[in-house]
């Protein structure tokens, strides 16, 4: 039908209708919900449109709406669908009317199916009950909408939603990140969500631990991550195309927009994922005198919004660990480094090279006088299960200071080799301390140089 209309879908599209469509041994939709995440101008649109089209004349779906972010997004999704219609005449007879007044968008069937056209905010939808919900540009929806558009479902006896758009983009991604959720759950238990079909492409790009041999994340370079990530190539896109924005775009933009590495919020639920904050309150002490030489290490944002430095040290036959500082910025990290290094004379200090606080490694070493430990990768995942080894075995206490639980409540595991490393969990979330204190954790067993001596720079 969608052909007949002018509408000629590509496999992947086709492969998204059929599976995403499919029926319960009862006759009823097998997904209620339905997640198509995909970079842009991969024909996304063309998916939404065959959906309504079969929902208004062969599904007999009395009510769909269709809703996006911003209203000139609907109206042009409404233009589109209107086209396609207008130009096949066995679909155009059956139309009782095309609404065009701005608001009230919408195709009207003689047997009185409809099709709305709203753009999202927390009243839209409300007074309808809608056989199927189409809400587009999904990367930026909220709570607020889906309190607005969900009950409109309760009296159907058979409603399905659809949420189709491209990569995370951070805090707006609220309603996104959940199913990503539910999908990746699904995919690590091997138990099928009951009411979902998920469909994402995207790449999972190098962190910037991984070394030059890596092959358990991909290349954002690469050809093969352009093939990975979009469906449309060779029929809507082309590698010349993706090339042209590879070379013109920022970097995060391009992985973002072309290869769907997005960021993914939290709505709360998953917080404390990797140590329970019971577990992590249990180890807090009133106050602490570490025994012995001191580990201090520094971490910082990848964005370089903040920075945050750390202190271990050995205390009652375990080892302490303190946020000795944390704040916005970069600029104080040197000078205060330089403060107390003159005070506590540590044993070392830890920088992870590959991370964003390695840019500070020449100036830190030129300040101190000393050599600054870096460890290797195998070192760093190495440094986080001793962490969380530590932990466990409750021979770790701390202060109990906020930056340090606020990080740990938003932290995840990151694959790294057979290991795992620290990640975060959205965009929102710090975990610079966290990171700090396990490499100030792990210096206090590291190899340390000696002091560089002033005289060898003479020359």
């Amino acid at each position: 039908m969608a052909a007949r209309a002018g509408l000629v879908l590509d496999p992947w599209q086709q492969f998204v209708l059929d599976q995403g469509m499919r029926e319960d041994a009862a006759g009823g939709w097998a997904a209620f919900e339905v997640a198509v995440n995909v970079p842009r101008q991969n024909g996304k649109g063309g998916v939404i449109e065959a959906r309504e089209l079969w929902g208004l004349f062969i599904g007999g779906e009395r009510l769909i709406l269709h809703s996006a972010h911003e209203f000139k997004t609907a109206k042009q999704a409404f233009k589109r669908i209107q086209a396609l219609i207008r130009r096949c005449p066995d679909l155009h007879k059956r139309v009782k009317q095309y609404r065009q007044t701005v608001g009230e968008e919408g195709i009207e069937l003689h047997t009185g199916q409809e099709l709305r056209f709203i753009a999202r905010s927390k009243g839209s939808g409300r007074g309808f009950t809608g056989d199927c919900n189409i809400m587009d540009e999904d990367m930026i929806l909220g709570d607020d909408a889906m309190d607005a558009l969900m009950p409109t479902m309760a009296a159907v006896a058979d409603p399905q939603i659809w949420y189709l758009g491209s990569a995370g983009i951070g805090s707006p991604s609220v309603q996104l990140a959940r199913l990503r959720r539910r999908a990746l759950a699904a995919q690590e238990s091997g138990v099928p969500d009951p009411s979902l079909a998920y469909f994402e492409w995207s790449i999972n790009a190098h962190a910037d631990e991984c070394g030059p041999g890596c092959t358990d994340h991909d290349d954002v370079d690469a050809t093969e991550s352009v093939l990975k990530s979009n469906p449309a190539i060779g029929y809507r896109l082309s590698l010349a195309k993706t090339e042209n924005e590879r070379l013109t775009m920022g970097a995060d933009g391009y992985a973002r927009e072309r290869l769907g590495v997005g960021a993914y919020p939290s709505d709360g639920t998953d917080a404390w994922q990797v140590i329970g904050e019971d577990v992590w309150r249990a180890l807090a002490a009133a106050d602490s005198a570490p025994e012995g030489g001191l580990a201090f290490a520094i971490d910082m944002t990848p964005e370089r919004s903040h920075a945050a430095i750390g202190v271990a040290g050995t205390w009652r036959g375990g080892t302490h660990v303190e946020v000795v500082d944390h704040r916005p910025g970069t600029g104080w990290v040197v000078e205060r480094a330089r403060e107390l290094h003159a005070k506590h004379k540590p044993r070392c200090w830890v920088v992870d090279s590959g991370g964003p606080a390695g840019s500070l490694i020449k100036d830190l070493a030129e300040a101190l006088g000393v050599e600054i430990v870096s460890p290797k990768v195998r070192e760093l995942a190495g440094a986080c299960g001793q962490f969380y080894d530590a932990v466990t075995d409750q021979s770790l206490s701390h202060l109990d200071q906020a930056p340090l639980a606020t990080a740990l409540a938003g932290a995840q595991m990151r694959p790294l080799g057979d290991a795992w490393a620290w990640a975060r969990r959205g965009v929102n979330v710090d975990i610079s301390p966290l990171v700090a204190v396990t490499l100030a954790r792990w210096g206090l067993g590291a190899e340390v140089e000696d002091e560089i001596d002033p005289m060898d720079n003479i020359w």
